[in-house]
């Protein structure tokens, strides 16, 4: 049969995900991978959730097996909702919603907000994930270059206005703003700010991802967008696989209730509820104190395997090389030479055994031909070092 021909519109412009097809590559035996955005899985509170999932079978296991709400469990919205106000976000339960994954808030994002041809601006370099949720819906996607303080606000401005000006209808701006992935940086006090004041002065939706903003090595912890947010302009981005367990795919929406009503109801289409199960699971985590004790544990390794990297960086990679040097999260961003080209050099660096996302797959101009990023989280303290002394080795090679 010839499928091609029935097809909607919205599947031609669908993506296979780039770093999924690395992924495959880099599962080979032998191989470093710095591809994944993988949290280390020794950071897993196994023993802690056993404790939890025992306790909820002997005391409430059929309930814990039902079916939910579309919008979730209202104890654990009430929790989450106490849970970001010790981080600056004043909310309720109603105004939380909770999804599989962050990657569902962002389809759902998409899905709600995007009609074909809406500009949705994004930095450069972006999320992966967010381009191609908002490229399944219509998406013209514009890129805002970012620097060590995160996206160039001045050049959003001007960016804006020229968008306006050519007619283009300007629909949101989606930024990760601390500890950014790919990129690792984080945008400044100042620019949250003024990201907002251009947001409400043009009548523009902030689409504010936050996975990592409490996994802070060092300095002090920065307000979030929405913590400014007192007209509702920003909807707000929270996920518990960086600091719980991914593969409880748990997340969350905050969002003011308008807002928040017609995500629900295009939830209410993919799949009626998220896992009470998980659900259950993360309130108790976080309600009798497993997550305040757990958070910083996971910040000692990732401080430590953060170091390993940068301080092999420094011995190993040549001349003419630049990277960034994250105080959290789990990526940096590597740029080589201009004329060496990161896409091409995959293959080469398989062959050593070693992994990388090349930084094209994350510019929705283009650009990123001669950057990489690099996680380190996910690898050993050993690998990792042995793996940037085979990176370092195939950009050698290059040069």
């Amino acid at each position: 049969m010839n499928y091609e021909k029935l097809f909607s519109q919205r599947v031609v412009h669908l993506r296979s995900s780039v770093i999924r097809q690395l992924l495959a590559v880099s599962k080979q035996p032998g191989i470093i991978s710095f591809a994944g955005g993988l949290p280390n899985p020794k950071a897993f509170p196994v023993e802690d959730i056993r404790e939890i999932v025992n306790k909820l079978m002997d005391e409430n296991g059929p309930n814990t097996l039902q079916y939910g709400t579309t919008q979730g469990l209202e104890e654990f919205r009430e929790e989450i909702a106490r849970f970001v106000g010790h981080m600056g976000i004043e909310t309720d339960a109603e105004q939380v919603l909770i999804t599989v994954g962050s990657q569902q808030a962002l389809d759902i994002v998409g899905k709600v907000f995007i009609d074909r041809g809406d500009v949705a601006i994004v930095g450069l370099p972006t999320y992966l994930g967010a381009i191609n949720a908002f490229y399944a819906y219509g998406a013209n996607m514009v890129g805002v270059p970012l620097d060590e303080h995160g996206m160039k606000v001045d050049v959003l401005e001007e960016t804006i206005k020229k968008l306006k000006a050519d007619g283009k209808r300007v629909k949101l701006i989606y930024t990760v703003p601390t500890f950014q992935n790919p990129a690792g940086v984080e945008l400044s006090e100042e620019r949250r700010k003024r990201m907002l004041e251009l947001a409400m002065e043009h009548d523009i939706l902030v689409v504010e991802d936050e996975p990592y903003s409490l996994l802070r090595f060092e300095g002090e912890p920065l307000k979030p967008l929405k913590h400014y947010d007192t007209e509702g302009y920003v909807v707000y981005l929270g996920t518990f696989s960086k600091i719980l367990a991914p593969g409880f795919r748990l997340a969350y929406v905050i969002a003011p209730d308008s807002l928040s009503n017609k995500m629900e109801m295009a939830k209410q289409s993919m799949d009626l509820c998220t896992p009470p199960f998980t659900q259950h699971i993360a309130y108790h985590y976080i309600r009798n104190g497993y997550m305040k004790k757990h958070i910083p544990r996971i910040i000692e390794m990732y401080r430590r395997k953060r170091d390993i990297m940068l301080d092999a960086m420094d011995e190993h990679f040549p001349d003419g090389c630049s990277w960034t040097r994250p105080r959290g999260g789990m990526f940096l961003w590597a740029e080589l030479p201009k004329h060496v080209s990161t896409v091409e050099m995959f293959d080469d660096a398989v062959k050593e055994k070693v992994a990388y996302v090349h930084g094209q797959a994350f510019h929705v101009d283009g650009g990123g031909t001669n950057a990489m990023r690099l996680n380190f989280t996910n690898a050993s303290d050993d690998n990792i070092a042995e793996g940037i002394r085979r990176l370092a080795k195939v950009i050698k090679a290059r040069l």
